[in-house]
């Protein structure tokens, strides 16, 4: 077994002009030590200390820290058992349940690479990804079973382990719960082969502790985290144990302002943990932190509601999108939410009626923050118990530098927009087999530095405090104007009727472009097209003015609840290409 290192490093990067700083709350410090340690090394220590301690409740059910870790120790026997060997890609498609976190850290251990497979995907794209990455190991959810025998024998898949929601379900909800998916029609049958495996037999077979594996942090790859793909194939990005280890420790400091006391906080997992945020903003702070987490298979507004107030959960990092079903459920106000202490938002733009709804509701501090799937993920966050500035993504974590570029990698004065840039210990070292995108992302800038370009727009104020503009390839061109979306959207949520909206540009022969928005109302109120154009025109230009507006009773949305524009966007082009047909 290896052992976990002491010893510590500082940050390398230096930059004399970090002008945010002078924000940081007392406890956030302008630079901290990173530990040399692997991902499993959070959990062993948090084994080690807070044994007794509940890591998990998933439906009622309760995991310990040592009955966690010692699950991850089965799990890593297993897969070397299974021929499973350093650098070797594992596949955990799974939605959030207690084994995601043994499969997860159980791989690190082992020193497999994690490929962490969203479990809505087809079977297209999930060969896709699978062929992409050269994955020979997959652990799938028995339901999703069919998805991937359609297209195995075009995969390198050589050993299957399948698992199901009723493995860690309590008495009697494992029982009934095969029972009402039978009774759904949803049940799968998953008959036995030679290279398939269950989760619980194997876990159930290995007592002895798994081999020792020469690890270097900074060096092995954690992920393999592939982006949404919303510009052609997915990409993925390559993590390594150190980037995301550091995001931990960042994002640790960050909390600190609101007392994260160490083997005693509640973390609400709602985001997925396949995804960047969920993993490292809930499942890694907490599990460094030693803190619960309530464990929700997908977000249900209801469920929710009923768990912060059941389980008094402190800590509840979302999308928008999950704040405006909270503050939208019906007869909230009879629900006791008084334990949220701090929530961060990420993965869209946080409207400030959502926000201050939400606080108010709470009692806590709800704050934007930004961050990409390739920056493990978090860069930015608005200062917990400091100033919060309305409209802001905030300011950059301790030992990351942000800065403003032209499209030659000029630092632009501040108040400028041009594309935000990044440099921290978060920062991936490329992407996986694609050089080509790795020489467009990370670049040297005039300063003689690699950036990574994140192809954000955005702004800087002259204390340092940050704000997107939008995507490059979400700008909407009317009649030579620049439209960003944010900007009209942040108007329409401001609007008493508005529930959630999003625009597009749609093409039109005259302007080149036009705003289209489509928008959901609020339970009980109603909005004429032209009700929500003359609120608009009173408080932007006539040229960000929405042209057209859809009412819908749903948006596309992504599995974290982010919206779906390219959808959206993909629809209209649908639409124009029947009418010239």
């Amino acid at each position: 077994m290896p052992t976990e290192t002491q010893e510590t490093v500082k940050a390398t990067i230096t930059n004399p002009n970090r002008p945010w700083t002078r924000h940081y709350v007392n406890g956030v410090s302008d630079t901290l030590e990173y530990p040399p340690t692997m991902l499993w090394e959070m959990l062993k220590r948090s084994a080690d200390t807070y044994p007794d301690n509940t890591a998990t409740i998933f439906l009622g059910a309760k995991l310990t820290y040592g009955e966690l870790w010692q699950s991850v120790q089965q799990f890593a026997t297993a897969l070397q058992m299974m021929g499973v060997k350093k650098g070797d890609r594992v596949a955990i498609m799974l939605p959030n349940c207690p084994q995601f976190l043994i499969a997860f850290y159980g791989a690190n251990l082992a020193g497999a690479t994690i490929i962490a497979v969203n479990p809505i995907y087809t079977s297209r794209e999930l060969e896709f990804v699978l062929k992409d990455s050269g994955a020979e190991t997959l652990l799938i959810l028995d339901l999703k079973y069919p998805v991937f025998r359609e297209i195995a024998a075009n995969t390198n898949i050589r050993r299957t382990i399948v698992t199901g929601i009723q493995d860690y379900l309590p008495f009697p909800k494992n029982l009934l719960f095969p029972l009402k998916a039978r009774k759904e029609g949803v049940w799968v049958n998953v008959k036995p082969a030679p290279d398939l495996f269950s989760f619980k037999k194997v876990l159930g077979k290995h007592s002895q502790p798994p081999s020792r594996v020469e690890q270097n942090p900074k060096e092995d790859l954690a992920m393999l985290l592939y982006t949404g793909g919303t510009t052609g194939f997915p990409k993925a990005a390559m993590l390594t144990n150190h980037n995301l280890v550091a995001n931990s420790v960042q994002m640790n400091s960050w909390l600190s302002a609101q007392a994260v006391a160490e083997g005693k906080e509640i973390f609400g997992g709602a985001l997925p943990f396949f995804h960047s945020f969920g993993l490292s903003v809930v499942m890694n702070i907490a599990i460094k932190t030693a803190s619960t987490i309530v464990v929700f298979p997908k977000f249900n507004t209801a469920d929710t509601v009923k768990a912060l107030e059941k389980y008094k959960i402190g800590f509840f990092p979302g999308v928008p999108t999950m704040y405006v079903a909270i503050n939208n459920f019906p007869d909230i106000a009879k629900y006791n939410l008084r334990s949220i202490k701090a929530c961060f938002s990420g993965g869209a733009p946080l409207p400030l009626e959502v926000k201050q709804e939400f606080e108010r509701l709470t009692g806590g501090i709800l704050i934007e923050g930004y961050g990409l799937s390739e920056t493990s993920p978090v860069l930015t966050g608005n200062p917990l118990g400091g100033e919060n500035r309305t409209g802001s993504i905030g300011i950059p974590l301790p030992d990351t530098d942000l800065a403003v570029m032209d499209e030659d990698g000029n630092i632009l004065p501040t108040g400028e927009v041009g594309e935000i840039c990044a440099r921290g210990p978060q920062v991936m070292s490329g992407y996986w087999n694609r050089e080509d995108e790795t020489a467009k992302s990370l670049k040297t800038a005039s300063d003689g530095n690699v950036w990574f370009f994140t192809g954000d727009m955005a702004r800087m104020d002259e204390d340092g405090y940050f704000y997107i503009v939008d995507r490059k390839k979400d700008l909407i061109l009317v009649g030579g104007f620049n439209v960003f979306p944010r900007e009209v959207e942040e108007v329409l949520y401001e609007h008493p009727a508005v529930q959630e909206a999003v625009v597009v540009g749609i093409k039109d022969k005259f302007m080149g472009e036009i705003v289209k928005a489509y928008i959901i109302l609020r339970e009980g109120q109603t909005a004429t097209e032209d009700d929500v154009v003359k609120f608009c025109r009173e408080r932007m230009a006539h040229y960000k003015v929405p042209k057209k507006i859809e009412f819908r009773s749903e948006l596309p949305k992504t599995m974290i609840g982010k919206i779906l524009r390219r959808v959206l966007v993909e629809e209209e082009q649908a639409k124009a290409a029947a009418i010239s047909n």
